[in-house]
């Protein structure tokens, strides 16, 4: 991705259909804009802000007139509320080139879903694993169809900042106030964000070895100051105050470039950051491939269990 510029390096998308969770804000935002310059077919996205998303579709009936822009309800953190996103995609796209798992929330006090998970787990984690359960068939017929289709997973390098173990799972069924990890904040907000970032990067390592046909990878898209940020306290913010920034307006460039750069590009199941490198995963955990086919089953599992209520 060296001097990556998306006007002139994201080819024709002519055909596609795209799905990006969170897209009424921030780096979800960027990316529909971006890539409905490029004449996708269809672009679908989620989100929980109906007029955010009724001004985004209006925007863009104008910049971008003949591609399709449709905007489905859905709380990500809900297991119920992606399960009928997931139907409501399914029965209006007859395939689908790229998902990109965008939506997610940052160092946010202890707190449950409805599923009763750790939030930040359920919302950047759990959700979606059902939405790319849901949506495997139709993902393997258009890689059988049309060569390519490809699910990016947001991460970040926060990841190091997880417990010891990766994912606390005796636990996750909490809402993990005390959870330790490498940063002294308050509560473990910042060790909550970095489980759940290395279970993204994880599962979409996973996801690789066990569909191959698919290309799944994880992206770090930078340091950028985002709505995540609105919430947070100076001093759960303070760690974040020493890393290099990427510019707002080039914050959605890394999942851009690996969600339309050629295939030959992207290695399956790695984790990459900016400047389109394969990070280096500087955590026993991040690079623990028995600990990546527990999460998988344990995922599983729950979800199973879900789908059979």
């Amino acid at each position: 991705m060296p001097s990556f510029a998306p006007d002139r390096d994201i080819p024709s998308l002519a055909g596609k259909v795209i799905l990006i969770t969170g897209g009424t804000a921030g780096l979800g935002l960027g990316s529909i804009t971006e890539l409905s310059k490029h004449a996708p077919a269809h672009i679908f996205f989620t989100g929980r802000n109906r007029q955010s998303a009724d001004s985004l579709i209006a925007k863009l009936g104008s910049s971008a007139p003949d591609v399709k822009i449709t905007f489905i309800s859905c709380d990500v953190s809900s297991l119920s509320s992606v399960q009928e996103a997931a139907a409501t995609f399914s029965a209006q796209a007859q395939r689908l080139d790229i998902l990109m798992l965008n939506a997610g929330i940052m160092a946010v006090d202890p707190s449950l879903s409805v599923d009763h998970y750790e939030i930040q787990f359920a919302t950047n984690y759990l959700g979606h694993t059902l939405l790319v359960r849901r949506l495997l068939p139709l993902l393997e017929r258009t890689a059988e169809q049309y060569g390519d289709a490809r699910i990016v997973n947001l991460t970040s390098t926060a990841y190091g900042q997880a417990p010891s173990n990766g994912v606390d799972f005796a636990t996750l069924k909490t809402s993990q106030a005390s959870l330790g990890g490498m940063l002294p904040v308050p509560g473990g907000k910042w060790s909550r964000y970095g489980q759940s970032k290395v279970a993204q990067m994880l599962y979409s390592q996973e996801l690789a070895k066990r569909y191959p046909a698919l290309t799944s990878v994880s992206v770090h898209p930078g340091v950028i100051q985002t709505a995540l940020f609105d919430h947070v306290d100076f001093f759960t913010k303070l760690p974040t105050m020493f890393f290099k920034k990427t510019p707002l307006e080039q914050g959605h460039w890394q999942q851009c470039w690996a969600a339309t750069c050629p295939k030959s590009g992207l290695k399956n199941g790695e984790y990459y950051e900016p400047g389109g490198v394969i990070g280096a995963r500087t955590t026993r955990a991040s690079k623990d491939t028995q600990l990546a086919a527990r999460l998988w089953e344990w995922t599983e599992k729950e979800l199973s269990a879900f789908e059979g209520k």
